[in-house]
């Protein structure tokens, strides 16, 4: 397997879905993936790239706005997709129970800046930036030595 790169340019949707395909191949039970960016700037298609890696090409993967959560059964874990967007404060992620789920699942997170403290320490954080042309730059920056590691082999 070929380490990982910490910063992509995407130059269209399928670039942007081919690295979350990438990075489900090397995804783990206890991941957690933060998704940043502006509005449009590609989160969700990241995001559905992952989850259709994992569940098939085939499966729907609407962007959670709305319901904050959407759950996948992948072959060897779940998958939690959750949008923060519409959270005002970083309590209602107690209510919604996003955390319990850390530990057995792997959780993709949009707007994950609005979980504050919650946020936690080992995950690896995505930032997608619109550049150029309509192009996007990925930063990825891993924290924790097993995404360290993952970069590193």
């Amino acid at each position: 397997m070929t380490p990982l790169s910490r910063n992509h340019i995407l130059i269209n949707e399928s670039d942007t879905t081919a690295l979350g395909a990438v990075l489900a191949g090397r995804a783990r039970p206890g991941d957690v993936v933060c998704l940043s960016g502006d509005l449009g700037a590609g989160k969700s298609v990241l995001a559905r790239g992952y989850v259709r890696a994992l569940c098939g090409i085939d499966t729907e993967v609407p962007s959670p706005t709305f319901t904050l959560m959407q759950y996948y059964e992948a072959p060897e874990f779940d998958i939690i997709h959750a949008d923060l967007y519409r959270l005002e404060q970083a309590g209602d992620i107690i209510e919604i129970g996003l955390e319990e789920r850390f530990d057995d699942a792997v959780t993709l997170i949009e707007w994950p800046q609005r979980m504050g403290g919650l946020l936690p320490a080992i995950r690896l954080d995505i930032t997608l930036n619109i550049h150029k042309n309509g192009r996007r730059l990925a930063e990825l920056v891993p924290h924790g030595k097993v995404w360290e590691s993952r970069f590193e082999h």
